[in-house]
């Protein structure tokens, strides 16, 4: 697979949206921004955000979405690498964020669900009913972690639920081309998820004691990150320890995508064909593109 470099020098670029002007547009979570990067590499910054912008995508109204995770890692340098620490005690919860583009105004739409503060919202995806899915990530603390959970919310802020709790750590989030299935990626557990849906923004009853369905669990030290999904079917998920991405089918088999960093956290898919991936390696802060093997899924709302 041929990679590309179209820019460098982000500071843990995530979210990465693929915007119809050729641009990307994607979050830097230690940088605290949102970042235009065009064609030719040149970067300009649209939002700071504060807190840690994580996942990023664009809502039926021409909004940018930003799940922010409030800041939930220290940064370390190991190696010249950008890698995510603990948490650090300062930290007291995320948010949803809205970025209007026309107007640059800056806005939070949730910070609790049911009188309990968001955690680290990590990433999110808009179903055909322009309502999205979310995950919220936990965090760590020095007794242990914070688990997370799955959402589902509206752009109004008239409804926001948690539809699975106590999530070992959630991460990446997408759907099924039939949208019957939200799949997420558990960091920790190197596992893909499937969970069923019942109704829009709403699961089916959890299979016996497992929150959801087993798609798969990468062998050895592996991590997972965000996701997105081919029009196929297969999920394609940032692979972290084993850096690249990993590509599963709904079979449960895998294929793996070698990306020249340790830490790769998205990949978004674009381009007159669906088959353009631009991938953010976020552990040296580059931004690659590549021409990936099969066509992804076109999101539901596109800038």
């Amino acid at each position: 697979m041929d990679i590309q470099l179209v820019a460098e020098g982000f500071e843990f670029p995530e979210g990465p949206i693929a915007m119809g002007d050729g641009s990307i547009i994607l979050t830097e979570i230690k940088g605290q921004r949102l970042t235009r990067v065009t064609p030719d590499g040149a970067k300009t910054t649209l939002v700071e955000t504060g807190g840690g912008p994580n996942g990023a995508a664009i809502g039926p109204d021409g909004a940018i979405y930003i799940t922010n995770n409030g800041g939930a890692f220290e940064w370390l340098d190991n190696q010249g690498l950008c890698i995510p620490g603990p948490t650090p005690a300062s930290h007291t919860g995320g948010a949803i964020q809205r970025f209007d583009l026309a107007s640059g105004r800056l806005t939070t739409l949730y910070d609790a669900c049911e009188g309990r503060r968001l955690i680290g919202p990590n990433d999110l995806v808009f179903d055909r009913q322009g309502g999205f899915w979310f995950t919220d990530h936990g965090c760590s603390t020095p007794e242990g972690r914070k688990f997370g959970g799955l959402y589902y919310a509206r752009i109004d802020g008239s409804h926001i639920s948690r539809q699975r709790d106590h999530l070992i750590s959630p991460n990446g989030v997408g759907l099924s081309p039939d949208e019957t299935v939200a799949y997420v990626a558990d960091t920790q557990l190197g596992r893909l998820w499937a969970f069923d849906i019942a109704a829009p923004g709403v699961l089916g009853p959890a299979p016996g004691f497992a929150p959801g369905r087993v798609i798969c669990n990468l062998p050895g030290y592996q991590l997972l990150d965000s996701l997105a999904v081919e029009a196929g079917g297969k999920v394609c998920v940032a692979t972290i320890i084993n850096g690249g991405i990993t590509a599963f089918d709904p079979d449960g088999s895998t294929e793996h995508f070698p990306v020249p960093d340790l830490i790769c956290t998205n990949i978004v898919f674009g381009g007159a064909d669906m088959r353009d991936a631009w991938i953010t390696a976020s552990s040296t802060g580059k931004l690659y593109k590549v021409r990936w093997p099969r066509p992804g899924l076109k999101l539901n709302f596109n800038g």
